[in-house]
């Protein structure tokens, strides 16, 4: 089976994802107005959800980018946290937006939290495109959640299975694992 042959089954559309991304946008906006912020995007699967989410927050923003991986190229979390680049500059005393495409297990999220809080930030607001709230191995806040989904896996806008499927506009369910 190659792997642009997985069956796919739309789950949320480009409309959608635009129209809670426009949301987040202006809630954020609020939020920071007047402020300087850097917001910080997880590597790789956020680049798209972070892409759009910047171009709709109006604010004084830098951007920096942090690569971690847990899945390794399986279909769920290993719990294992791995950093694969680290922030080029230093977010002390600065306002934080962190930027993930999913929170299943909670364990990375929390990890991530973890890691900018050392850096002593002025503060670190989280934001996840999608939320697997029956997958959470751990507790694990986040202060803004796009949406809210069952504990299937997903692909497109950003998430991947080995590597593909980030180019899809909007998200996917895989259907059939063999």
């Amino acid at each position: 089976m190659t792997m642009t042959n997985l069956s796919l089954k739309p789950y949320i559309t480009e409309e959608q994802i635009q129209q809670k991304v426009k949301e987040l946008g202006a809630t954020l906006s609020k939020k920071y107005k007047n402020e300087k912020v850097v917001a910080i995007c997880v590597l790789k699967g956020s680049f798209m959800f972070y892409s759009d989410l910047v171009r709709n927050i109006e604010a004084d923003i830098t951007c920096e980018f942090f690569g971690v991986a847990s899945y390794h190229g399986g279909t769920s979390s290993s719990g294992e946290v791995k950093v694969t680049l680290d922030l080029a500059g230093p977010v002390e005393n600065c306002h934080v937006i962190l930027v993930e495409d999913i929170v299943d297990t909670g364990l990375t999220m929390n990890y991530l939290k973890n890691a900018i809080q050392s850096r002593k930030p002025k503060s670190l607001t989280t934001v996840a495109l999608l939320e697997k709230p029956d997958a959470l191995k751990v507790k694990c806040d986040i202060d803004h959640v796009g949406f809210k989904i069952a504990n299937d896996f997903v692909v497109g806008y950003g998430l991947d299975y080995q590597g593909y499927y980030r180019n899809l506009p909007y998200i996917a369910q895989v259907q059939n694992f063999q």
